[in-house]
């Protein structure tokens, strides 16, 4: 190993003697076989220091849905940093983009742009809280909105110290957060009607908002079970609450429309990030305007430096403009591309007679091993049931992987783009089968014989 990523090697140690960790964001401290550097990137491929090339599915962590520097993007984003960086003012492609959002997104009303996702969560739930007069806020348990400290709780807790699984605690996720913000978070099973049903038949009205990711993207991309986004819908208008999706990571992935679309199932606020972009900084907070009027109001302070930063802006409607190219044909050659490379998956394991769960849609899918306990085709359907994967297993099935030249998540989730070629599918499926043949079948018989 030291050979294939001795540059790799040499840039992390000198990177630790002044940034933290040796990198930016805590999320890369898992890569592996460790946090690797690269140099460039072009469509589905990307390269690192070292020379060694890879077919990504990591993609940015989701925003590069059309791939590594699309020229279109690129472009808009270039001929803009020519004409001005940033204002501290308004600007034409900033009501242009908002108009488009406006048409693409059921719940747009209107919209107000920031840098980050986790930003955009927190204007969400101040808005909630407005509107309400409620403090208290509802979300899913292995559900990921941000890391600001009013909603990093449970994204992967420990089940013995979260307790019930249909009534868990809310346990924070980092040392420091500020201690009072747990109790006005309330933590629930994702997937499970009766049991939401019976917490707001007693609190119903003290809730501001129920915040969701409409596909549990950040454990295991579990898709909603048939009628449980209506049925929170119905249920925020029941008891008054604000009903917030998180799509950050599903926003104009999963259809140009995002979730709320594929779905048809409509939020009163929803925020968006990575993939409306194209990998430029930019975040939007969008909704229905009895809530989003309060910002226009100035009753509900929102504001930021960078907020609709030019290049950005721009970055996006050059984005939008190709999403929407054809009658957004991308979409059904990501989920043919994606689907030929999930069923490929189940294929070429089934072959080997390895268990393997592989679920979700074309654009995003989650792969992991099931431990003896699980049925192989036994669906994850929430945090709970996600904690029957044998992540130990699937670390050595990433390790492998990126070794023989294809780039995954240590999670399990994968990512698609509209630059993913059946060549690409081709070889990562001829990849999938060599490793789980030389690293995996030696690792379960192991534990079989142990």
């Amino acid at each position: 190993m030291s050979e294939r990523y001795a540059r790799s090697i040499a840039d992390l140690e000198r990177s630790k003697k002044s940034l933290a960790g040796g990198v930016s964001s805590n999320v890369r401290l898992g890569d592996k076989p460790f946090p690797l550097f690269f140099e460039r990137g072009t469509g589905s491929h990307l390269w690192d220091v070292d020379g060694n090339e890879y077919i990504d599915y990591v993609l940015g962590r989701g925003p590069l849905l059309l791939g590594h520097t699309p020229p279109e993007v690129i472009q808009a984003t270039c001929d803009q940093m020519w004409r001005g960086q940033i204002y501290a003012a308004q600007h034409e492609l900033e009501f242009e983009l908002s108009e488009r959002v406006s048409r693409i997104v059921p719940c747009a009303d209107l919209v107000r742009f920031g840098i980050s996702g986790s930003e955009a969560v927190h204007g969400a739930l101040r808005l909630a809280r407005a509107a309400t007069g409620r403090q208290t806020v509802l979300k899913f348990e292995g559900q990921y909105h941000g890391w600001l400290d009013n909603i990093l709780y449970s994204l992967s807790p420990d089940p013995n110290r979260a307790g019930d699984a249909l009534h868990p605690a809310a346990l924070a996720e980092s040392a420091g957060q500020f201690s009072g913000t747990e109790s006005h978070v309330v933590v629930l099973p994702w997937n499970n009607i009766p049991v939401l049903e019976e917490y707001l038949a007693q609190h119903g009205t003290t809730i501001a908002a129920i915040i969701t990711e409409p596909v549990m993207c950040n454990t295991a991309v579990i898709p909603p079970l048939p009628g449980y986004l209506e049925a929170l819908r119905d249920l925020c208008t029941q008891y008054g609450i604000v009903l917030i999706f998180d799509e950050v990571i599903t926003g104009f992935r999963l259809s140009l429309a995002g979730a709320q679309g594929r779905f048809n199932v409509k939020p009163d606020l929803t925020i968006f990030g990575k993939a409306i972009a194209n990998g430029m900084p930019i975040s939007c907070l969008a909704g229905r305007e009895q809530y989003m009027g309060l910002i226009a109001a100035g009753k509900v302070g929102h504001g930021g430096t960078y907020n609709s930063l030019p290049p950005a802006v721009a970055g996006a409607i050059a984005t939008l403009d190709m999403l929407e190219r054809d009658g957004a044909a991308v979409y059904a050659t990501m989920e043919r591309t994606g689907g030929r490379l999930m069923d490929g998956i189940k294929q070429r394991a089934a072959k080997l007679g390895i268990p393997v769960v592989v679920q979700g849609y074309g654009p995003i899918f989650y792969m992991g091993f099931p431990t003896t306990e699980v049925a192989a085709d036994q669906a994850v359907y929430d945090y709970r049931s996600s904690l029957a994967m044998d992540q130990e297993l699937y670390t050595h099935f990433v390790s492998a992987m990126v070794d023989r030249g294809v780039r995954i998540i240590p999670r399990g989730n994968w990512f698609l783009s509209s630059t993913h070629s059946d060549a690409d599918i081709d070889q990562t499926l001829d990849a999938v089968e060599a490793v789980l043949a030389e690293t995996i079948a030696p690792k379960l018989h192991e534990k079989v014989t142990a």
